[in-house]
């Protein structure tokens, strides 16, 4: 070999070893930046999951709330529904109006005469005090 080659050689040699000097620790830097980025991104399909589930758990919980709200609800309509009926049913008995349902059947000729027992043509008190008036 000449010298010539020989010379080729070493600065063929020499540029290519410059060359991942200057080149090597961009690449290695790149590739750091590349994995962390893979990181960041793995992190952030945790964290997207994570608040997918918790939101979905929270959904669960929101819409039992409601039905339970809506069958409290329901079940107070229907307690108030029952008051007012015995109220109703309290009111025909202060008037007299529900004496009937006061006495058996065997009790009747007991009561015969008052209006339980269907007293003056068996209208009720109230009706007898009305017509009175």
């Amino acid at each position: 070999m000449s010298v010539l080659g020989i010379v080729v050689i070493a600065v063929v040699v020499a540029a290519i070893l410059i060359a991942l000097f200057v080149f090597l620790p961009g690449l290695r830097a790149r590739g750091r930046v590349r994995k962390r980025e893979r990181e960041l991104g793995r992190r952030r399909e945790r964290a997207v999951t994570e608040q997918r589930e918790t939101a979905e758990r929270r959904m669960n919980r929101a819409e039992a709330a409601e039905q339970r709200a809506r069958i409290a609800e329901q079940e107070a309509r229907r307690d108030r529904a029952e008051a007012e009926a015995r109220r109703e049913k309290a009111a025909l008995h202060e008037r007299g109006m529900a004496d009937h349902e006061l006495i058996e059947e065997d009790e009747q000729a007991e009561f015969a005469g008052t209006s339980a027992g269907g007293n003056a043509g068996g209208q009720p008190r109230e009706r007898r005090r009305a017509q009175a008036r």
